[in-house]
């Protein structure tokens, strides 16, 4: 109980610096410009001074954003991301939960699907944290389907194996290890100490005992080298526990307490309450009922702190009010965006309209177009037709006029008037054409007409015209195939 009030005063504590000092940080930097600031944050960040990179995060989300300006919402999307990464390890998942979901509304917003992912996949780690392995593997799943660098893609499924893990599912906990392992030492070992932290709890489950403190050793000497000191702490836990199962209570002792110093000196209170449960179960081994009884209490105690059911049904809460206004885009300035969106659809709406119009257009040309064809294209067969039963009677009209008065000066200058009115398609494509008109149109009479066409064209009037008319038609089905 001593270190529960420990822990509330020292977190109490933070608090209140933290509130007496925000005054002073936020008239030191708020005046700063937005990337002076954002670099500022992320210093802060990196340097574990989590109060000043909060304060400093807040100013960048509290920008006046500018939706057309994509770099700026990129980092405002970062700044929430990563102060919901500070309440995660201070414990405080509801805060972490409701900024990782602002964060992922902007991503959806702006298209932002590299930041995305890391988003989706620390929202996942929470739902880990409540033993909601299925959920959690739906968001891992989700988040390795838009991952395109390594790095996320070794960690997502090093997390689906340890929840798959966690869940009994132990083949597939298995293939996803399997994955993650080469990958990870392809690239510079990276996340190999989770990984091996895993498969050593994988070997662990099936009894494979020397696997297990193989792969545990392996992990912490990974998590050292690395200066990962909540994995070293975590690792020490698990071999502690290891160790008590294999029944060896003094080699157990030792390690929860190695594990147990550098969880309280960095408020790890996950890893607290488990080490209090191995304790109660290495007590009880050796006899001690009543230590036993109190490391439970404390255990208890602590996991209530950190995983109650009051936070988890928060934060189902929030999961839900996500999943309603996901598409609303909960963010700032909404009158302004409301009058956006019904400018849009109000253009969208006239689009519409003119788009049909335009379909509609479009169709009915279409179809009188293929009509067209059709009748051109039966005009031009039926003139071909023609043309072939007239020519061979063509002889027959060379004897026909031998005692006419009309001679060749008179048929050739009679002729290139014929051909100029034969030219005109408005005469000769109108249906009450005839070689009278013809005659009438060239100052001549029917008998010099035909005499004309027949001697010097060996063809008849109505193959003579039949000709003109399918020239016309072939020209006119030209100028609608192009």
């Amino acid at each position: 109980m001593r270190l529960i009030f420990a822990l509330i005063f020292s977190t109490a504590a933070y608090i209140a610096n933290a509130q007496h000092q925000e005054g002073g940080i936020v008239s030191n930097f708020k005046h700063l410009p937005l990337q002076q600031l954002f670099d500022t944050a992320n210093y802060f960040y990196f340097q574990n001074s989590t109060d000043t990179a909060l304060v400093c995060y807040s100013l960048v989300i509290n920008t006046v954003p500018t939706n057309s300006d994509f770099e700026q919402q990129k980092k405002v999307i970062v700044a929430y991301n990563r102060s919901a990464i500070i309440y995660y390890y201070m414990s405080d998942y509801r805060t972490a939960y409701e900024l990782y979901i602002k964060a992922l509304l902007l991503c959806e917003k702006f298209n932002y699907t590299s930041y995305e992912s890391r988003i989706l996949t620390n929202i996942g780690g929470i739902y880990h944290q409540f033993n909601k392995y299925d959920v959690a593997k739906q968001y891992y799943k989700r988040a390795l389907s838009l991952s395109e660098d390594t790095t996320s893609i070794i960690i997502l499924l090093n997390n689906i194996a340890a929840a798959e893990l966690e869940a009994g599912n132990m083949d597939s906990a298995f293939y996803y290890f399997s994955k993650a392992l080469p990958i990870s030492k392809r690239h510079n070992n990276f996340n190999l100490y989770n990984i091996q932290n895993n498969m050593a709890l994988y070997y662990q489950k099936e009894r494979q005992y020397d696997s297990a403190f193989r792969y545990f050793g392996l992990s912490l000497t990974e998590a050292r080298k690395d200066n990962q000191i909540e994995t070293e702490a975590n690792v020490l836990s698990k071999l502690s526990n290891l160790f008590l199962e294999v029944g060896k209570a003094d080699s157990a002792l030792l390690y929860i307490k190695l594990s147990n110093r550098i969880a309280t000196q960095n408020n790890f209170l996950k890893i607290l309450a488990e080490n209090h449960l191995t304790l109660s179960k290495i007590e009880e081994s050796i006899g001690r009922k009543a230590e036993a009884l109190e490391h439970f209490k404390t255990y208890t105690s602590l996991m209530d702190s950190v995983l109650n059911v009051e936070k988890f049904s928060d934060i189902s809460q929030l999961q839900r009010l996500y999943e309603i206004s996901k598409t609303n885009q909960q963010i700032e300035q909404l009158t302004l965006e409301q009058q956006l969106k019904k400018r849009i659809i109000y253009y969208q709406q006239i689009g519409l309209v003119v788009l049909l119009l335009i379909s509609g257009v479009l169709l009915f040309t279409f179809f009188q177009k293929r009509k067209l064809n059709t009748a051109y294209k039966a005009l031009v067969e039926k003139n071909r037709e023609i043309i072939e039963l007239q020519e061979h009677s063509s002889e027959k009209y060379s004897k026909k006029y031998q005692k006419s008065a009309l001679n060749d000066d008179m048929q050739d200058e009679l002729l290139d008037k014929i051909v100029a009115v034969m030219e005109d398609t408005s005469v000769i494509c109108d249906t009450n054409f005839s070689i009278d008109k013809l005659a009438e149109l060239v100052q001549s009479n029917h008998a010099y007409v035909s005499q004309t066409i027949n001697n010097v064209l060996k063809k008849n009037f109505r193959s003579f015209l039949n000709e003109y008319r399918m020239r016309e038609a072939q020209r006119l089905l030209s100028e609608q195939n192009t």
